[in-house]
């Protein structure tokens, strides 16, 4: 399973990296009105944007509970030696980063402070699938369950913190349509298609209750039947989503979301608080957060390091983690209504993923060249 989404996200990330620079150059052209006004258009009573970020993304992250439910039941996550060091890293790199974004956010935009607290598993593991073998597979394994969990951070994150103008009513509809689903698990319903109706009902009624729509996609993942083998629904449809997920809708959202207009920006513009608590909290705060979370772990005999890995490397996927882009990006647009500091957020998500990976790629290629101990 690991080595089935670590080949997956990869093969996302490199395609992201060719929407993210599209999305930069189209909105630098003489194309940039059509862009942005396209992205503002109303269709069916919401914005194209919101569309892909509300609609989307649901699906989104419908895969990505899956992925978590699938991992805590019966993957790397099953076992308590297997969650100890990855939930203490993420945990780390969750705290460290929002505290940096807020030293530097204090008397301002507070609302951004967990923009630098995430990772994007699809880029993270896109840079650390380069190194080939450099990498032992564990340090894979380890990413791969540090960046799973970071989503469950990230997930609960968006529900507690960025809903607005809740709807007791819409929100019963939503506690009353979830009850359904559960219900239909426990009374043995085995087919797919039901789940998926029944979830679009779900998706509309989370969407009117104030909590961000998304979060309907994770509900429903944890009531989809599941168990060993692959024949149950939630298997078939982790699986039927995986690639649409990865070559469709996370790069139609990069290049929704990653397009700055750069003029005019200048080493000022990086030196904004929004922009340098983002960018300081993805590459400082992450391998501050995530070496020291897993130094203590380690010190205190709860965790012990990857298999064949050492702590140059530990550092060196810290860094990686430092490559915020997806949730981030989503995080910042849900943080902001001020166009401005939604363009300066996304600055600081460009500037601190582009330094935190290239430094992650140097230090795990150097430890790789110069023979460290695997």
């Amino acid at each position: 399973m690991v080595d089935k989404f670590f080949k997956s996200e990869a093969a996302s990330g490199v395609l992201l990296l060719g929407v993210t620079v599209l999305a930069l150059l189209v909105a630098n052209s003489p194309f940039s009105g059509v862009y942005f006004d396209g992205l503002h258009s109303y269709v069916a009573g919401l914005s194209l944007h919101h569309w892909i970020n509300d609609g989307l993304m649901a699906l989104f992250f419908l895969l990505v509970g899956l992925e978590i439910r699938h991992e805590l039941v019966e993957g790397q996550l099953s076992t308590w030696a297997g969650r100890a060091l990855p939930g203490l890293a993420a945990v780390g790199g969750m705290v460290a980063p929002a505290v940096i974004y807020a030293a530097l956010n204090w008397n301002g935009a507070l609302h951004g402070w967990a923009i630098p607290t995430a990772t994007d598993i699809a880029f993270s593991l896109g840079v650390l699938a380069m190194l080939g073998s450099r990498a032992p597979a564990s340090l894979k394994i380890f990413l791969t369950a540090l960046a799973i969990i970071d989503d469950l951070l990230a997930v609960l994150i968006i529900a507690l913190f960025y809903g607005s103008g809740l709807s007791p009513l819409f929100l019963g509809l939503a506690a009353g349509t979830l009850a359904v689903l559960y219900a239909m698990n426990r009374l043995g319903v085995r087919q797919l298609w039901p789940y998926l109706m029944v979830g679009a009902a779900l998706w509309f009624f989370v969407l009117k209750s104030g909590i961000h729509a998304t979060i309907a996609g994770v509900l429903l993942a944890f009531v989809i039947p599941n168990g060993p083998g692959d024949n149950w629904p939630a298997r078939k449809l982790e699986d039927g989503l995986a690639n649409p997920v990865a070559y469709g809708i996370v790069p139609v959202f990069a290049f929704a979301n990653a397009g700055v207009a750069l003029g005019g920006i200048s080493f000022a513009t990086f030196l904004q608080p929004i922009t340098l608590g983002v960018a300081a909290g993805l590459f400082f705060g992450k391998q501050i957060g995530i070496l020291g979370a897993c130094w203590l772990g380690v010190k205190l005999g709860i965790a012990k390091l990857p298999v064949r890995a050492n702590w140059v490397q530990v550092y060196g996927v810290s860094l990686l983690c430092g490559i915020g882009f997806t949730i981030s990006l989503f995080i910042g647009a849900l943080a902001f209504t001020s166009p401005d500091n939604v363009a300066a957020a996304k600055l600081g998500v460009l500037a601190g993923s582009l330094i935190a990976g290239v430094g992650g790629w140097l230090v795990l290629h150097q430890a790789g060249a110069k023979g460290v101990k695997t």
